[in-house]
C-alpha cells in the first residue's frame, strides 16, 4: 500500500523571524520513502537541521518579512496492516522499567498529572493492569471528550480537557497520556499523517493527527483515544512528552498562519511512478 502525503503552510511575518520546524517524516520510516519529503521553502532561505533529544528531525530557518510558503510532497509505502492489538501485554513495574521510558512517566506542559492523579486512581485503579487498563483509559477519553474543530485551543491541558469535555485529537492524546502516567504506565505523544483507509465517508479536510504510544511488556504500542479503533496508514513524524515537544512550528517573533493544507491519499498501484 502506498500513500501520497504532504502539506502546504503559509506564514506572514512582520519582520525576519527565526523558526524551528518539526515537519519531517520520522527516521524510522526512512526506508519506506519512495519519494522523499524534502522541505520546500518559498522564497528560498537557508535551512539547517538537527536531531532533538527524542530523535525527531528538526529544521531551523529565519523566515523573511512578508509571506513564506513551506511544503513537502512525499510518496510512502506502508504495510497496510492496522495498529497492533496485544491484549496480553503486561504492565511493567516502575522499578523494572527501562531508563529511557522514565521521562514518559512524569508530568509535562500539557499532561498535568498532578491534577489528575486522584481521578485516575479512582476510575482505573480496579481495572486489570496492562493492555486492558490502557484500553479502558482510551474508552473513557473517547467518550468523555466531544470532538469539535471550533473548540481547538493551543493552551488547553489534559486536566482542562477533562474538565471541559471538548477538544481535538491532541486533547484526546494529552488526556489519555496523562491518565496512563498517573497509573504508572509510560506514555508518549505522537504526531504524523493518518489517512482515511478503512473508514466510511464523508471524510474531513486533511490535517495532521495526534495519537500516543504506551509502554507495555517490552515495547511501545500505538493507541488512539480519538478514533479508538486500530487504523491503517499511520505515518509518524515526531514523538515527545506532549505537543509542546513536537510543535509543527515554533516562531520566535510575531507571525500569522494564513494558509494550511494537508493531504494523505492512498495511491493505486498503477498510479505509482518513480522518477
Amino acid at each position: 500500500m502506498k500513500f501520497h502525503v504532504g502539506f502546504e503552510m503559509t506564514y506572514e511575518c512582520v519582520q525576519p523571524t527565526p523558526m524551528l520546524l518539526l515537519l519531517s517524516i520520522h527516521f524510522e520510516r526512512a526506508s519506506d520513502l519512495i519519494r522523499p519529503d524534502a522541505l520546500s521553502v518559498t522564497p528560498m532561505v537557508k535551512t539547517t537541521g538537527f536531531r532533538d533529544g527524542f530523535g525527531n528531525w528538526c529544521t531551523r530557518l529565519v523566515a523573511p518579512a512578508g509571506k513564506m510558503r513551506l511544503s513537502t510532497d512525499a510518496l510512502v509505502t506502508d504495510t497496510g496492516v492496522a495498529d497492533v492489538v496485544a491484549k496480553d501485554a503486561k504492565q511493567v513495574a516502575v522499578q523494572a522499567l527501562p531508563d529511557a521510558t522514565l521521562p514518559f512517566l512524569l508530568g509535562s506542559r500539557y499532561c498535568d498529572t498532578d491534577k489528575l492523579s486522584d481521578a485516575a486512581w479512582e476510575r482505573f485503579g480496579r481495572t486489570p493492569a496492562g493492555w486492558e487498563r490502557v484500553q479502558a483509559i482510551c474508552d473513557f477519553t473517547h467518550k468523555h471528550i466531544k470532538f469539535d474543530y471550533l473548540k481547538a485551543s493551543r493552551t488547553r491541558s489534559a486536566f482542562e480537557a477533562y474538565q471541559e469535555g471538548q477538544g481535538v485529537c491532541r486533547d484526546y492524546a494529552h488526556l489519555a497520556i496523562a491518565l496512563c502516567r498517573c497509573m504508572n504506565i509510560p506514555a508518549r505523544y505522537c504526531t504524523g499523517y493518518l489517512g482515511d483507509v478503512g473508514t466510511p465517508p464523508p471524510y474531513p479536510p486533511g490535517d495532521f493527527a495526534a495519537w500516543f504510544e504506551a509502554y507495555l511488556g517490552d515495547r511501545w504500542y500505538t493507541f488512539d483515544a480519538r478514533n479508538n479503533v486500530p487504523r491503517i496508514g499511520r505515518i509518524l513524524m515526531a514523538r515527545g512528552r506532549d505537543a509542546c515537544d513536537v510543535a509543527l512550528s515554533t516562531a520566535f517573533g510575531s507571525n500569522k498562519l494564513t494558509g494550511f493544507k494537508v493531504w494523505t491519499d492512498e495511491v493505486a498501484e498503477q498510479q505509482v511512478a518513480v522518477v
